[in-house]
């Protein structure tokens, strides 16, 4: 009844009828409930408090190619006071070997730092700066539109037969129960 227009049947087939109001409706429930300032500030306290890390960089940082900081790193060797006994030593060619373990400790250390209280806190205190947190809300914002903006009233239908399948599965049938007695009921007191 909710999705599917009835004949003579007032209020049944209300979803399709005002789902732009549901839509709306639900973004409301999203952005006030979930997403306010509030939620995120507390939700950021919280992990101010909390000892386990609010990111794990680790990944990030395995994958991250590191060679343009040894780049780098010959660079200002080579413009130091260093390059010239470099150049005796065969120049830049003679720290390429270094290159990988070079690269790896650079990892490490930078797993490590980003593993670290003071680390955790920075970023904290990163995201808890007000352009940040209405970066973050913002974003959210955008998702939860866009992805309202693709329901229709079809997949909301599917979404909520599939979720009573789930876990309202046993209302139904007592509900089919309950209202065969009530009906039994009735049509022997007539």
């Amino acid at each position: 009844m909710l999705f599917e227009k009835v004949p003579l049947l007032y209020g049944s087939g209300v979803i399709p009828q005002r789902f732009e109001q549901f839509k709306s409706g639900i973004y409301q429930l999203v952005m006030t409930q979930f997403f306010s300032s509030d939620n995120i500030d507390r939700f950021l306290a919280d992990e101010q408090k909390s000892a386990e890390p609010v990111f794990d960089f680790e990944p990030v940082i395995a994958q991250t190619d590191l060679s343009p900081a040894f780049d780098s790193l010959l660079k200002v060797v080579e413009q130091s006071s260093f390059g010239g006994m470099l150049g005796m030593f065969g120049g830049s060619a003679a720290l390429q070997p270094l290159k990988e373990p070079f690269i790896a400790k650079l990892k490490l250390s930078l797993t490590d730092i980003s593993q670290s209280e003071q680390f955790r806190q920075l970023v904290l205190a990163q995201l808890d700066q007000p352009e940040q947190l209405e970066g973050v809300r913002n974003k959210v914002d955008t998702i939860v539109r866009q992805r309202l903006d693709e329901l229709t009233p079809e997949l909301v239908k599917d979404i909520i037969q599939q979720m009573i399948r789930q876990h309202l599965g046993w209302l139904v049938v007592w509900g089919g129960v309950f209202g065969g007695i009530i009906g039994l009921i009735a049509g022997v007191l007539q």
